[in-house]
């Protein structure tokens, strides 16, 4: 049976560099990190919706939060995972070194996300699949069409770490390979339409990878060697497996603070799944205290919890180690702890959808996020046909897309991404105030 080796999976090998260097202080993977939360594109996660959009509470998660938060579980289950199988990896591999991969591709695992969360992503693929802007469409390949039809936050942040930010084309944020590959939980491209029947925008198949980063993709699969399984797709990195564990957790979990927070959730209701998921692992005190309050006690259960999933996540991925590398894993992590786990996180999703994702606030603001994101794409897509003589507002709408870094040339699939390449930076205010500017109901782009 084919093997994926460790040799290569962890390679420190930087995409599109010009010369490697070392130092003293930081490891290749830190450096990935420091890139990463220093470049403006993560910045912008501050203000993106994690679940609740244009939310005005400063408690209430947002993308950049969950990212950290993400980051850190993302961590200790990397650390602690290389401890359980460190006989399988290059003995100069500390795990610290394996924790600092998944740090930091966890850091970036929602950086390609559109304002507004996954209401954004939805928005912009009914915006393609609208039977009057199939013009827009005419002269691209099935595939491209697939793309922008389904565009999808995984593939964006592969475009914008590789491609975007820092080297324009070159590189993009010049991360190791090693960090690329855990942060690509789908490392195959789009389906085209007709595969995918007519399914609704938002039940389409993910993916990681569109058609203009193809070969990034080929290259880091070979430099990393990656099992090829058809072609342009292939078996995930294993260290992935952890980033998706360390998001599942966060989102499934945490988030339920929000809803506690937003009055959609009570303490109550949120207690029994963080007792019946601590297990064996003891009850906090704090829950006994009268003098201690629901923020208190949901941290206390949050952290045995927590404690709790780093430990049977890593251990599956210990007993699982050959069929991981293999590419023969079928589901996630937690489908393989104790099974109380996945019912513990499946019951914590459906409160989260019965509660939190169809509650009429939530639904209200999602209404306003889809309208928004519509009309900035009213606006900018028609800009993209090659060679169109543009009217006197339409020269002013290219000013804008001018400023933010667009340069249109003969291509219309290159010109439609770069105008959603600009789109998906935007916060969720951002992108708010600039469709009321385009409406007409306030003065002032930018």
């Amino acid at each position: 049976m084919t093997q994926m080796r460790w040799l290569e999976l962890l390679s420190t090998v930087r995409i599109g560099s010009k010369k490697q260097s070392t130092e003293q202080a930081r490891s290749p993977f830190h450096k990935d990190y420091d890139r990463i939360i220093f470049s403006q594109s993560f910045r912008q996660l501050n203000r993106k919706t994690q679940v609740h959009p244009l939310t005005q509470h400063d408690g209430i998660h947002t993308r950049l939060t969950h990212s950290l938060e993400v980051s850190c579980i993302g961590r200790s289950l990397g650390m602690l995972a290389a401890e359980k199988i460190k006989d399988q990896l290059p003995p100069w591999i500390t795990p610290a070194d394996v924790g600092a991969i998944i740090q930091a591709a966890c850091l970036a695992h929602d950086i390609g996300n559109p304002p507004f969360g996954h209401a954004g992503e939805y928005a912009i693929r009914e915006w393609f699949d609208d039977a009057s802007h199939t013009d827009f469409l005419k002269d691209l390949s099935p595939e491209q069409e697939a793309d922008v039809r389904q565009f999808e936050g995984n593939a964006q942040g592969l475009r914008l770490l590789t491609k975007i930010d820092y080297h324009p084309h070159d590189g993009g944020m010049r991360l190791t390979y090693a960090t690329l590959g855990a942060y690509l939980k789908y490392p195959w491209l789009s389906k085209t339409m007709a595969s995918q029947g007519n399914r609704p925008a938002s039940q389409r198949a993910k993916f990681g990878c569109y058609q203009a980063e193809k070969d990034i993709l080929k290259q880091i699969a070979e430099q990393l060697g990656l099992i090829e399984i058809g072609p342009y797709r292939y078996c995930r990195h294993p260290l992935t497996y952890l980033l998706e564990a360390a998001d599942d957790i966060c989102y499934a979990l945490i988030d339920l603070e929000d809803g506690i927070i937003l009055n959609m959730l009570s303490y109550d209701e949120v207690e029994p799944i963080f007792l019946n998921l601590i297990g064996d692992y003891g009850m906090p005190e704090e829950l006994s205290l009268d003098s201690t309050t629901w923020q208190q006690k949901i941290a206390a259960l949050r952290g045995r919890v927590m404690k709790r999933l780093v430990d049977e996540v890593t251990s599956a991925f210990a007993k699982q180690h050959d069929q991981i590398l293999s590419g023969q894993l079928k589901g996630t992590l937690l489908q393989y702890c104790s099974a109380d786990i996945e019912i513990g996180i499946n019951r914590a999703k459906e409160l989260a959808r019965d509660k939190i994702f169809e509650h009429p606030q939530k639904a209200g603001l999602e209404i306003i996020a889809h309208q928004s994101l519509q009309s900035i794409l009213d606006a900018f897509i028609p800009l993209t046909t090659p060679h169109k003589t543009l009217s006197f507002k339409e020269q002013r709408l290219m000013a804008i897309l001018q400023r933010s870094g667009a340069h249109f040339g003969p291509d219309h699939y290159d010109n439609i991404m770069q105008v959603l390449d600009i789109i998906s930076k935007f916060s969720d205010h951002q992108a708010y105030n600039l469709a009321q500017e385009l409406q007409g109901n306030k003065a002032g782009f930018f």
